[in-house]
Order: structure tokens, then sequence, then C-alpha cells
């Protein structure tokens, strides 16, 4: 089972394998917990009812703790209504928070985690490729407000988090290759060989008896990488929102009810069109971030007439400085730069030349 280590402030292990329900158990034994909080979204109620069977067998209680699928979980008002769940069956410093889900609960789950009592452990156990890529490994946690994505949030880093791959299987395929986009996103930043299994073969890239496993675990290890080095996003761990300042424009625009992937994708062929037009990458460059994202059924195009609305939402991403809009750019494969402050004409030149 391959592990790959996160040493950051608080070191922790990413296993990756299958049929991993019994390791998690044992975890929450091993860590000393009396209580485990399974935070789960409603399809995964079989699973986590399971998942408590196995923590129960190990000497701890599990309760179970169902949230809202998807970016619905993202509330102050679910988190607070989880925070009283907690309360009502004597959670303490020592018990732990299992999230099981997609990103957006292991996001919430992680804020859930950070808050109780200043901070408890919470082992996070992602469904979707997405998750199991991004959202779940580097400590990153938040919820959603009127203003923004993630706005607000903790850096808590998780005790352990547990990718299993026979969770694959039961994902629809609009899930993987919308997952996808955050495993090519580590490709074009920092690991070309993951653009080179795309240009073999896209179709084994997608699939989980072909690459997908291999580009899994290349895409967590760029990540834990980046975070071990720079965990609360001081300078390198900006590089993993490459695709994400219009990226996250775009899902507030369509109410969060875009795949976060998708909208990642959009949002590299925008920054690679406003790089090119600052002759930071050539157009061979943005031709192969539009190539391999196309070739596994990404979007590379987001509709006309939108780009006030656009504008104004990249303003209030978090990554702004001085009232600058600052996007991750690329120099070339595995090379990334800043790039602060880029006129409006340019943007709106980025804009159309990926508008349909």
């Amino acid at each position: 089972m391959p592990t790959i280590a996160v040493n950051g402030p608080q070191p922790y292990k990413v296993r990756i394998g299958a049929g991993l329900n019994e390791d998690i158990a044992q975890r929450c034994a091993e860590i000393g917990a009396s209580r485990a909080g399974i935070v789960f979204q409603p399809p995964l109620r079989a699973a986590a009812e399971h998942l408590a069977e196995l923590v129960g067998t190990q000497g701890v209680v599990p309760v179970l703790i169902e949230v809202p699928d998807a970016e619905a979980a993202k509330q102050l008002s679910v988190v607070g209504g989880v925070w009283d769940k907690l309360g009502e069956n004597g959670f303490n410093r020592r018990d732990v928070i299992i999230g099981l889900g997609g990103g957006a609960t292991t996001d919430m789950a992680g804020f859930v985690a950070a808050g109780w009592m200043r901070g408890i452990k919470i082992l996070q156990v992602p469904t979707t490729l997405l998750a199991m890529v991004d959202a779940a490994v580097g400590g990153k946690t938040g919820i959603n407000t009127a203003a923004g994505k993630n706005l607000v949030g903790a850096f808590h880093e998780p005790n352990s988090v547990f990718v299993d791959l026979d969770r694959l299987d039961t994902l629809p395929a609009a899930e993987i290759v919308a997952g996808s986009a955050e495993i090519i996103k580590t490709g074009f930043i920092h690991d070309p060989v993951i653009l080179e299994r795309y240009e073999d073969n896209p179709g084994a890239c997608v699939d989980p008896q072909g690459f997908l496993p291999e580009l899994i675990e290349r895409s967590i290890a760029v990540k834990a990488a980046v975070v071990s080095q720079d965990l609360k996003e001081s300078g390198m761990r900006e590089t993993l929102n490459y695709g994400h300042t219009f990226g996250h424009a775009v899902e507030r625009h369509e109410n969060y009810e875009w795949r976060h992937g998708n909208a990642v994708a959009v949002g590299m062929m925008f920054i690679a069109h406003l790089s090119h037009s600052r002759g930071l990458i050539d157009a061979q460059l943005v031709e192969k971030h539009r190539r391999i994202l196309h070739s596994i059924g990404l979007p590379t195009r987001y509709k006309a007439g939108h780009f006030a609305d656009l504008y104004e939402a990249m303003t209030h991403d978090k990554k702004n400085r001085d009232g600058k809009i600052r996007f991750v750019a690329l120099t070339g494969v595995g090379e990334a730069t800043r790039l602060e402050g880029p006129d409006l004409d340019e943007l709106e030149a980025a804009y159309a030349a990926i508008s349909e």
C-alpha cells in the first residue's frame, strides 16, 4: 500500500490502497479516541454505517453526522449544527472527526475539527477523485459565504488521509473527468510525466484499471511536497492555485452548481491565454492545455457575455493583495510565476479567447 508522507509542522501520512475501512477504524483506536464523529453526505449513508460498525469493534463509539450534499454542506449553519451534535455526544479533545465524502465534505469537516475545542483530530476519507488529489490533502479547511468560496476557514492538518481506490468504481464518469482537472494542474505546475500520460493515452487516464491510480499517486506526491515546504500559502503553495482565480469566479457565477474541476479547467485555459498575451508562454503551450483538457472531455471554453460578473468575483479572491488580482501563471511546464494586477483589457481579451 503506497504511503506518502506530508512533512509539515504536524506530519501525517496519506495511505493509498484498496479496502481501507479496517485501517481507518484501527487508526481511531491508535490515537486514543473514545468517540468518532463520522461526517458524511446522504448518498454515503450505507458506507458511513459500515464504517461505524468497524469503528465500534475497536472500542470507539461511532456517531453518525449527516450533512447536505456538495457545496450545500459548506455553510455556517451546517457547521453550527455539527458542533451542536458534538456537544450533545460529549466530544472532547481526544476524540476524532472522520470526513467521509467529496471535497465539500472534507473541507467542512476539517473546519469543524479545527474549531471544536480549538482543534481536534480529523481523519480524511475522500470518496471522489477531486477530494483524493486535492481537498483532503494539505490541511486547508473552509466554508463559503455570499462574498465567495472558502473565505472562512483555517489551516488544520489531518491526522491521516485514507485514499481507497475501490471508491473510484462507484463514481460516475463525469466525476472522474472533473476530478482529473486537479491532476492535470499538478502536471502543468510540477510533474511533466502526468501530462505525458494524458497525451499518450487519455482513455487510460480516466480508467481506474489504467493509468488513474498512478496519476493519483503522482498528483498527491506533488501536493505533499509543496505543502511540506509551505503549509500556509506564503510562497510555493500558491502554485497549487493554478487555474483557480478565474475558476472560483466561474463557480460563484454558477451558484456553485458547476463541478469544481470543470471550473478549474476553464480557469487554466483563461490564464494560459493571459500568460501568452504577456509573452510568458508560447502558443504551443496554450494549445497543449486545450488538447489535454479536451482529450478527456473537460471544458475549455465558457459562455460569453458575463465578464463584468466574473471580474467582480475575481476581485474578491483571497489571494489578492493591495487591491490587485493575482494569478498563478506559467513560464513553462513545471515553471510557475505570479502575474499581478493585469489591465482590464488584458483580462477581457483572455475571456474573449475562451468565450463561446
